[in-house]
């Protein structure tokens, strides 16, 4: 009988994308999952769609065994788990041979973090460097553009250099963002991140305007010759490591995602609302959020050392 796992794959990816909205990375990444799934079975001569718990057991073991992270485990096994329920949901299986499986237990480890002064110093020198006239200036306020919004919203970086162009003509201070799954949420905008992106704009509008062959119009805040047509998120994040260096920081130490984590650190750490956080940074879930409890944390430590009477009675003893 004819294998109609590949057709039932495409279908999985065809709903995933037409009622849940999935990104293009999240199809690429279930068809990515899904195929490797396909080819172990496909060796124990096992049909995907007929697998049962123990041959998705045996595959997830021999990701271990190849030395697979368990956050790598994880996403399988979640891809594992949205095809399943899929078939059941078809009618395609009685059953969903996933339902018995454990995720892999993982330590949920800290996110690199900046502190506001390394921040600040990379800000200046994106700030003097942009104001520095000649060649390439305006890829050095594109630079400063983007660091500013990235910190005064924590974005993600694809969600940062794929912003439509029309937010230079919007006079509010809040943005409203396009995320995972093509959910929206508003993320509000600081005074210097308005003054850099407008700075930015009219300098991009006015070299267009004196170019002999002006480039065509484009749809983008921060355009670029690219598949996409705006700034791919690798040439960002290349040239904000060479910021880093010039600006005598550890390059290693930097990226788009962890002045993102920046930006929810420094933000709970005067104060903020977890549930604040989470809505800005476009969290569907607050555990994900919670990595930032230790910042929580910390801040709860001090503030009951500062104002608690025996905390402070044991001060004046010392």
């Amino acid at each position: 009988m004819r294998d109609l796992g590949r057709a039932h794959m495409e279908s999985f990816l065809e709903m995933m994308s037409a009622e849940r909205g999935a990104a293009a990375n999240t199809l690429a990444s279930y068809h990515h999952d899904l195929d490797d799934l396909q080819g172990f079975l496909k060796a124990r001569s096992v049909g995907i769609t007929e697998a049962a718990s123990a041959d998705l057991a045996a595959y997830l073991a021999g990701l271990s065994n190849q030395g697979f992270k368990a956050s790598s485990q994880a996403r399988r096994l979640s891809a594992m788990r949205q095809f399943y329920k899929f078939l059941y949901a078809e009618g395609l299986r009685t059953d969903d041979p996933t339902g018995i499986l454990d995720a892999p237990k993982k330590g949920r480890s800290l996110p690199k973090i900046m502190g506001v002064e390394e921040v600040s110093r990379l800000l200046a020198q994106a700030e003097t460097e942009a104001e520095q006239e000649g060649p390439n200036q305006l890829q050095r306020m594109r630079m400063l553009a983007l660091l500013e919004l990235l910190y005064a919203t924590g974005m993600r970086v694809s969600e940062l250099v794929s912003l439509s162009a029309k937010v230079l003509d919007h006079e509010g201070r809040f943005l409203m963002i396009r995320g995972k799954g093509n959910k929206e949420r508003m993320v509000p905008l600081s005074h210097s991140a308005i003054i850099a992106m407008k700075a930015y704009g009219r300098m991009r509008l006015a070299l267009e305007a004196a170019a002999k062959e002006p480039p065509p119009e484009s749809p983008w805040l921060f355009p670029s010759s690219s598949k996409e047509g705006y700034l791919p998120r690798q040439v960002f994040a290349r040239d904000l490591k060479d910021l880093a260096i010039r600006a005598g920081l550890t390059p290693s130490m930097i990226s788009p995602h962890v002045l993102r984590h920046a930006f929810a650190s420094h933000l709970l750490a005067n104060g903020a609302d977890l549930r604040v956080v989470q809505e800005l940074l476009g969290h569907s879930d607050i555990s994900t959020t919670q990595i930032y409890t230790h910042v929580l944390e910390e801040r709860l430590h001090q503030l009951v050392q500062t104002h608690h009477p025996l905390a402070k009675q044991a001060k004046k003893q010392d």
